[in-house]
């Protein structure tokens, strides 16, 4: 079971400088915030979807649809019960709760898939020296970028330890959704004592490398702009102060 979110194409997405990609990620996050109206919420999403195409990976959005659908779900539920509307359709459910529960799901959504996007094309050593590239240090970068990598290990690990208990006849599919829960309570123990092996292991590694002996650092990877990262930096620019101007202006 692959649990790593990169996804290895040769694409213009791909090719682009990670602080290209990241620059992308934050406006669209904060576009994202910056607007409540359903219309601009979904040409948003049309934008990070076509964004996502050129990168052909938006196939790794199969593996997020439960908690994308879940997320909006939760959304409209909460917000048609409590969002102060006119128009009553049953109660205290009203149209306009339920018109912006859907745009908070959608607003939500949009950051979850423009991270993904992120992840899923751009390599774990383009991430650090991206963000050392934008001065960051070092060791926060790196930080960082270890985190990205460790929860899929830890999400493998907890897969595989939950397949060898199912192989040994721990019935984990029967009872009710507080039965199910209590089930899983002694898988906790084995998960945890992986993880903290593997970060041992893992500090044994850096010390033996010798990490954090110079802030002087130099790196195999090189990365640098190149055309294409000046056309999607203008572009998303553009975009930032075109929805800054809407904003401010219809004050939406």
């Amino acid at each position: 079971m692959d649990m790593f979110l990169y996804m290895d194409k040769d694409s213009l997405l791909h090719r682009l400088d990670p602080r290209t990609k990241i620059f992308i990620m934050l406006i669209s996050f904060a576009i994202a915030l910056m607007f409540s109206s359903l219309s601009i919420l979904l040409v948003l999403s049309a934008v990070i979807i076509l964004y996502g195409y050129t990168g052909k990976v938006l196939a790794n959005l199969k593996r997020i649809q439960v908690i994308l659908i879940m997320i909006a779900l939760m959304s409209v539920i909460l917000w048609a019960f409590t969002y102060p509307g006119t128009t009553r359709i049953w109660g205290p459910i009203t149209k306009e709760g339920i018109i912006y529960g859907i745009a908070i799901g959608i607003k939500f959504d949009i950051m979850i898939i423009s991270g993904m996007i992120f992840l899923s094309s751009t390599k774990i050593e383009e991430i650090s020296l991206g963000l050392m590239k934008l001065g960051i240090p070092y060791r926060p970068a790196f930080a960082f970028s270890t985190a990205v990598r460790l929860v899929p290990m830890i999400v493998a690990t907890s897969y595989t330890i939950t397949q060898a208990q199912k192989s040994r006849g721990l019935d984990l599919d029967t009872g009710n959704l507080i039965q199910r829960i209590k089930k899983y309570i002694p898988l906790l123990i084995p998960v945890l004592i992986s993880i903290i092996r593997q970060a041992n292991i893992l500090a044994m590694a850096l010390e033996s490398k010798g990490f954090g002996y110079s802030d002087k650092r130099t790196n195999y990877l090189e990365i640098k702009f190149t055309a294409s990262d000046y056309v999607f930096i203008t572009i998303a620019f553009l975009i930032l102060l075109f929805a800054i101007y809407f904003k401010i202006k219809y004050k939406m």
